[in-house]
């Protein structure tokens, strides 16, 4: 892992994965009280498409989360993080195990993510998220 992390982002990326273990059980509260409610905000969800602005992205995050239940595991893998002035930003994989309502077995979910933050009323607000799944890196053409 690469970081150039102060003490404050180092104590925030360890709440930050609390806040991912509470999502994949369900609970989008703990990702909303680190969201920006200042423009401009961006996701980039494991799904496709994406959401652009403050009250999109509030809504996607809820909408994720609603589709898991409790009983599921999350470990945040910090690849490079660092923080400068008021910027931040985490690069890494986040390793899941959800309860996706309506299936009966756990499904396993590793995402490729960056996040990107911004201090704003002396804490770290999150303005942009991209997560996608993790996928087997594709073969070059022989030649």
């Amino acid at each position: 892992m690469t970081t150039t992390t102060t003490s404050d982002f180092q104590q925030f990326m360890k709440r930050r994965t609390e806040i991912a273990l509470a999502y994949v059980n369900g609970d989008a509260g703990p990702l909303d009280d680190i969201a920006t409610r200042r423009e401009p905000a961006h996701f980039f969800g494991p799904n496709g498409g994406h959401a652009d602005g403050v009250e999109a992205v509030g809504r996607d995050y809820r909408d994720g989360a609603a589709h898991f239940q409790a009983g599921g595991d999350s470990r945040v893998e910090v690849l490079q993080a660092q923080d400068s002035g008021d910027l931040a930003y985490w690069v890494g994989l986040q390793h899941a195990h959800v309860r996706v309502k309506g299936k009966p077995d756990p499904v396993l979910m590793d995402l490729r993510v960056t996040e990107i933050y911004r201090r704003e009323e002396g804490g770290w607000k999150l303005v942009h998220r991209h997560a996608d799944m993790l996928a087997e890196p594709q073969r070059k053409p022989a030649g």
